[in-house]
């Protein structure tokens, strides 16, 4: 195990390195509202499009968690390189696409091959920087990964409607191309001892049938109604029994294909637990306020994304700050204060209501970003703290995979939860409602004197709108106490942080 390894050029590295995570971060949000454009131009129906989000998310899910063996394999620098003009190759084959089940297969080989970029990316970057400087290395990352989602939408939106949606995939062959030349250049010195471990065929099937299944389950289950569809049922059921093989075979095989033995470690234990628990509702947070702001304030997708963008202001602005000064502290008091606002935040939307004007919501948008500011970079060094050198690739792919599968649970559970509350409410809310009350005496007087069918559609509506309101404003309720909860979590880490990693980053 050597000394960390000094580029040519540090700041050069580092913009090459970022650019790669941007890039990668940027493309699980930008197809998000170019799916009606391409299921238009593609002849497909809305809910076949939905294919373009699900099988990205499938095989990223599915990779993240082999980084730590294609890391020894290969070399972290090699890995990088070649995941990255992988990257840019399925990104030009997407782009270029005219069937939905050619864009769906390079979708899918696109997010395999995005899987290990962030962890490694996360290693290459703690090795390049000098002790006192790695705070600042992932802080600088985690700016990225919260900046490049928000502004996925809404490039996102932008290019579909000035130009064709093939563009928002081949905007990554320029960038991957420069990234992947300027970590080959910067990075070719770097000193790194590959391994031929053993492939574990029986781990790798069973990590591929197990979480594959569950992404799907979790991706279309509010779709198809969950339990009342027998697809959901079955592929629950592969999804259950091929988890239980990973799981007993990881654990007891002698050359695991996923290092499952990291949880060992007491801080990377308790510091993936809070980062999971929190990226859900984080997630969550992320989920329900462009689809309200859609769906009961009748915003465009991309005055929606102008909304939730404040967000990424306050982290950009703080990220050197926080980088250059949060090891002077408890990382546990940063991450609770963060927690504290962002659990804050999320108390203020629960008294949200229909007439709120755009100020207001990009505002508290602002205001969770200094939560966020604070949160990301803490929790990630915690939870390495206490990992060797040439474990931080397998633990940060391991803890990476873990809170995007607690993404995905978040996001099926809430959009459940939202549409059940709302039905839940739009019953209790008609039981008020007569044919004498205000509102539907308003109703009819303003649609078609007396006209009974348009004037009930009309209050449909509004109950409908107010029971969606409702059930938002109790999910941001139980979202802030979630958050307030997690600070009990962080607690649980013990000093010193930045020990074996700090200590010893580097080339293998």
């Amino acid at each position: 195990m050597s000394t960390h390894y000094q580029p040519p050029n540090l700041a050069l590295a580092t913009i090459g390195l970022s650019l790669a995570i941007f890039m990668q971060a940027l493309d699980s949000t930008i197809a998000n509202v170019s799916l009606p454009a391409i299921a238009g131009n593609l002849g497909v129906s809305a809910n076949e499009s939905t294919w373009v989000i699900t099988s990205f998310a499938v095989s990223m899910a599915i990779s993240l968690p082999l980084t730590g063996f294609l890391s020894r394999r290969f070399g972290e620098t090699r890995l990088f390189i070649w995941t990255t003009l992988l990257f840019v190759a399925s990104s030009l084959l997407c782009g270029l696409s005219r069937s939905m089940g050619t864009l769906i297969l390079f979708r899918a080989i696109q997010g395999a091959v995005a899987g290990p970029m962030y962890p490694i990316t996360q290693s290459l970057m703690i090795g390049i920087y000098p002790n006192h400087k790695r705070g600042m290395a992932l802080a600088l990352l985690s700016m990225v990964a919260v900046v490049a989602p928000i502004a996925g939408p809404i490039l996102g939106g932008w290019i579909t409607d000035n130009y064709s949606w093939p563009w928002i995939f081949f905007i990554n062959v320029p960038v991957g191309i420069f990234a992947s030349m300027v970590a080959a250049s910067q990075m070719k010195g770097r000193v790194e001892t590959t391994t031929r471990p053993k492939v574990d065929y029986v781990g790798l099937i069973a990590l591929i049938v197990g979480v594959g299944a569950l992404q799907i389950v979790l991706d279309k289950g509010n779709d198809a109604d969950w339990f009342d569809s027998g697809f959901i049922v079955i592929t629950s059921i592969i999804a259950a029994l091929g988890l239980i093989v990973f799981l007993i075979w990881e654990l007891t095989d002698k050359d695991p294909i996923v290092d499952l033995k990291l949880f060992r470690h007491h801080n990377f234990k308790f510091g993936t637990l809070a980062l999971v628990l929190s990226y859900a509702a984080f997630f969550a947070i992320n989920l329900l306020l462009p689809q309200w702001l859609q769906r009961n304030l009748g915003y465009t997708a991309t005055w929606a994304g102008f909304a939730a963008a404040p967000l990424g202001i306050i982290p950009v602005m703080l990220t050197f700050i926080v980088g250059k000064y949060a090891m002077r502290f408890d990382l546990r008091l940063l991450t609770s204060a963060a927690f504290v606002v962002m659990g804050a935040t999320c108390f203020i939307r629960a008294s949200f209501f229909i007439g709120i004007d755009f100020y207001h919501v990009a505002a508290v948008q602002l205001l969770m970003g200094l939560g966020v500011a604070l949160f990301f970079m803490p929790v990630t060094v915690i939870l390495l703290s206490d990992l060797e050198q040439n474990e931080i690739a397998s633990g940060s792919g391991l803890a990476t995979f873990l809170r995007t599968l607690g993404g995905s649970f978040a996001a099926s559970i809430t959009t459940l939860l939202w549409d059940r509350r709302a039905v839940l409410h739009h019953a209790q809310l008609s039981e008020h409602i007569t044919p004498y009350s205000t509102s539907v005496r308003t109703a009819l007087g303003e649609y078609g004197h007396g006209n009974a069918q348009a004037g009930a559609a009309v209050v449909n509506g509004m109950i409908t709108q107010q029971s969606y309101q409702i059930a938002f404003n109790e999910l941001f309720h139980s979202l802030g106490w979630i958050f307030l909860g997690l600070i009990v979590v962080i607690w649980l880490a013990k000093p010193p942080f930045m020990a074996k990693a700090g200590a010893s980053a580097g080339g293998h």
